[in-house]
This record gives structure tokens, sequence and C-alpha cells, in this order.
């Protein structure tokens, strides 16, 4: 396979054992443990518990991850989101030794705020009872069940208004329903149906909406494209790779794997446009931003995979390859996070101005 993208905070022997194992994953799904203690070993867990590392280093980090294996990289880019909640809104001293455990590869953290549609389960609620708070009920696509050691969980209570984001211990009071996710994309990310029954409640973070708070809601929305985008690096990889293995192109082709480079680079642009925004001023809103790279990140991978199709023809799809895996991932993981109403209100807020 063509080399991975170079990245400060992910060795290169650690992006390879994560490449080396992603088709073996995908044919017998289970947690990636060995891939999360490789990025361990790094450092690479613990980059958004603070402001040393920027937003370039860190989407960078989710990009080459998401390249080796998708699965591997929608992990790491939830985990990152966990980290960087704990480390905004965590009261202390929970903060500090949570942290602490990330940095050194004791914990892996998840933040699952999907609910279940009726005759799925009760929604997850927050509940008091003597030994403190618990939850109870039901959420969805819980990517990293079962390997998790954290969950931020939206939860329901009994005040009216947004939902309350808790942290919980997943060491107990957790049941996985392994037969609700079948999907063929993402296998790896053991996305399944998690029912509390009395998990403990670590804390509650922040106040009623804290998840949609900026600017990190729209730096877990950015992390998220990131993922995407190293998604579609691999189907550009591994598209590439088929054509020159061909010899001497024809026009059809030389076409496609031209429209494959200039997508790529479109994808590259924005992600440079973004990071110059977020690092230059840490703070500042980044709402339209996202929406905005989200849907050009979106068509880009679309394109690629598109121009892949054509120019390779059914062979990749039809036996297995990184191709065909790339692209089962980044359909299902783009389709998980709905774009278009929010590309409407952006738009709509143009033509309002």
């Amino acid at each position: 396979m063509t080399a991975i993208a170079r990245t400060p905070d992910v060795s290169e022997a650690a992006l390879a054992a994560i490449a080396d194992q992603a088709a073996e994953l995908d044919a017998s799904p289970a947690f990636p443990h060995r891939a999360f203690e490789a990025l361990a070993a790094d450092g690479a867990l613990a980059l958004t518990a603070g402001e040393l590392v920027t937003r370039a280093r860190e989407w960078a980090a989710v990009r080459a991850v998401a390249q080796a294996d998708g699965s591997v990289g929608r992990l790491y880019e939830g985990h990152l989101n966990g980290v960087e909640r704990v480390a905004v809104a965590a009261p202390e001293p929970l903060r500090s030794e949570e942290l602490q455990a990330v940095r050194a590869g004791r914990l892996k953290l998840g933040v699952w705020g999907a609910d279940p549609t009726p005759g799925e389960g009760e929604p997850a609620r927050l509940t008091d009872t003597p030994d403190g708070l618990a939850l109870n009920g039901t959420k969805v696509f819980c990517s990293g069940a079962g390997g998790l050691d954290r969950a931020l969980v939206l939860a329901k209570h009994d005040e009216p208004g947004p939902p309350v984001l808790v942290y919980v211990d997943l060491c107990a009071g957790t049941h996985v329903d392994r037969c609700w996710y079948r999907a063929g994309g993402m296998r790896a990310s053991e996305s399944h149906r998690v029912t509390f029954d009395g998990a403990p409640v670590l804390a509650v973070l922040g106040e009623p909406g804290e998840l949609s708070k900026e600017p990190w809601f729209s730096r877990d929305a950015i992390r998220t494209a990131a993922a995407w985008a190293g998604m579609a690096d691999a189907a550009a990889h591994a598209a590439l790779d088929d054509l020159a293995r061909r010899g001497e192109p024809d026009d059809l082709r030389a076409l496609g794997a031209g429209r494959i480079v200039a997508a790529r680079a479109t994808i590259d642009r924005w992600f440079e446009h973004a990071a110059s925004r977020a690092d230059a001023e840490p703070d500042t809103d980044l709402r339209d931003l996202s929406v905005q790279l989200r849907e050009a990140i979106a068509n880009a991978g679309r394109t690629i995979l598109d121009e892949a199709a054509r120019a390779c023809g059914s062979r990749p799809f039809a036996t297995g390859t990184a191709l065909d895996r790339a692209r089962r991932d980044f359909e299902l993981f783009v389709l998980q996070h709905r774009l278009d109403p929010m590309v409407a209100r952006l738009g709509r807020g143009a033509l309002a101005r």
C-alpha cells in the first residue's frame, strides 16, 4: 500500500501496525486493542488534553489513523472528543486523575449521543440512588462498546431542557447488544446498542446542553471530518495503486486518477484553512466553517469513490480489497452525520443576509 501520510504524533510503526491488522478486524470484528496500545505508546491518546498541540497536528493524527483503518480512526476521534470534554468540564480532582490515566494509556473514552428509536429501548436517563448518581436506559451507535473504559453520555434528566452530559464508568451496569450493529462499514468500531442498568456516573459535566457548547462542538465535528478524510485517503491510495499496477493508463484511467488527485488536494486545502483559523483564534466560533468543511470533505470523498469505481471497475469491490473497505467505512460514517439539514441552515442564513 502507498505510504500513509506522516504525522509527528503517531509513529510510522504504529500506523503500519494498525494498517496491517485492518483486514483481519474487518473480517472478524473486535475492538482494536492492539491499535490503542500502539497509540498509547506514542503518547497520542491525550492530544486534546491541553493546548500545546495545534489543531493542525491533532487533525493530521486522526486523518492518518483513519487512513490506516477507518474503524480505528472513528474510535480514535471519539476518544479525543471525550478527552477534550473531560479536560474542559470535569471537576477536580477527577479531571486530573482521569487525564493522568489517559496519558498513561490506562483509559479509553468515547462519546455516546444517539437515542434509540421506538422498540429499541428507553432513552438513557440520569437517576439518583443511595450510592450516588447512576444511568439507566439505552443508547445506540455506541462506538467502542465493550472495549472502552469510560463514556460521555447524553442523558435525560428530571428538569425540562437540553440533555445533560454524564461521565460514566463502564466497568459495571452495562449490557452490550452485539447483534444490533450489523453494518458493512466500520465493522471493528463495535458501534453497538448499550443498555445501562445502574451504571455508575462519575460526574455530570458542565450544564445541560454542555455537549453543544462552542468552540468544542465544532472541534468535535472537524475531528470527525478528519476521520472521513483519512478514509478518503485510503480509497484514493488504493485506487491509484490499483491503476498504477495495470501499466500505461488509457484515457479513462488517467482521467479518473487526475480527478482523485484533485479531490484529495481539495481536502488538504480545507484542513489547512480550518487549522489556520482555529490555531490563530483558539476560542473562535467555527460553526459555519465546520459545516462548510464537512460538506466539502463529504463531496470530495464521494468524488474519489465515484472516480475510483469508474476507473478501476468492479474487481476491487468484488474481491474485498482496501478500496472496498474504505468505501464501506466512508459511506456509513458520513451517513451517520446528516449534513443536509446543517447545510440548508447555512444557506438560509446566507440568503437572509
